[in-house]
């Protein structure tokens, strides 16, 4: 096979439907930069879950005396010393605690004005309303349930809440966005699919005079459908590489500078560079095999060799 003739059918078949063409890289490009998208926001996920889960603490809030006439868990009053003495004591030997600290309702106040001191709220509080607390560091995170368990229906004990909840709403969220940016990307997948196989079908229909005499001379079918598929995949790869510039601006603007969500946001532990440079190759690995296949597919019933 001659590489200089498949390269100038390329050029020829690209240049007489240059408008599909341009079509198929846009519907290639948004789709993959959505699946990229997509890849990064699973793999930020996990990194923030790593981040986080391994700084949140389970926390056992203690009953005052404002929650023995109020909540149920502390009809039998205050909790008291023997008590705070006996679940420290408790939470100490088991296996899955790696630390316990203890938090005062004055210190739970202090922190309380800290972060509130400007509400209206804020100026109600009083150090007694506050509730005396241990806070809980897990070995695994994921073992919340054997502390629960082991200290909700305890005396004195008003809740056992894991911190995790308050983040799983959040995780939840970017879950929701990543499945959503997933079903769009299938979405232009297919309508990529459609353009690309229309792209083929109206190149084959305007070069089946020389595809007619390649035949008569006794080409395979391989050397004739050789342009066309390459036409598909050159197109595809061009917009895998507009999909990877995507990524590459969208991980600038919105981490780095522009919006720089990592000065806004230094609690987060934002995706490197690295995760990004490493679904670059998959990106454009796609962009180039995808069309192709759907353009030997579509040869078959178009171009009948």
């Amino acid at each position: 096979m001659r590489a200089q003739f498949v390269l100038s059918e390329i050029g020829v078949g690209l240049r007489r439907n240059l408008t599909m063409t341009f079509a198929v890289i846009v519907s290639v490009a948004l789709s993959l930069a959505l699946f990229g998208g997509a890849l990064l926001m699973s793999q930020q996920v996990n990194t923030m879950k790593d981040f986080w889960y391994d700084k949140v603490n389970v926390s056992i809030f203690l009953c005052n005396k404002n929650d023995a006439t109020t909540s149920r868990s502390c009809a039998k009053g205050a909790v008291t010393d023997q008590q705070k003495h006996q679940i420290k004591a408790d939470l100490e030997k088991m296996d899955v605690v790696e630390t316990v600290h203890h938090e005062t309702s004055e210190q739970a106040y202090k922190l309380y004005k800290k972060q509130y001191g400007d509400t209206g709220i804020a100026a109600t509080i009083t150090p007694d309303q506050m509730q005396e607390s241990f806070r809980v560091k897990l070995k695994d995170p994921e073992k919340y349930q054997v502390v629960a368990s082991a200290f909700a229906q305890r005396d004195g004990v008003h809740q056992v809440r894991d911190q995790r909840d308050i983040l799983e709403n959040l995780f939840e969220l970017m879950n929701g966005m990543r499945i959503a940016a997933l079903c769009v990307m299938g979405l232009m997948l297919v309508i990529a699919m459609m353009l690309i196989v229309n792209t083929v079908r109206v190149s084959a229909f305007s070069r089946r005079r020389e595809t007619g005499i390649m035949r008569l001379v006794g080409a395979s079918s391989f050397y004739i459908q050789m342009p066309f598929i390459m036409e598909a995949a050159f197109a595809g790869l061009l917009g895998g590489a507009v999909a990877c510039g995507f990524l590459l601006l969208g991980r600038y603007f919105l981490i780095d500078n522009g919006i720089a969500l990592a000065e806004k946001m230094q609690l987060v532990n934002f995706i490197g560079w690295d995760a990004v440079l490493t679904k670059l190759p998959l990106v454009l690995a796609i962009g180039l095999l995808m069309p192709a296949l759907a353009a030997s597919i579509a040869l078959r019933k178009y171009l009948k060799v």
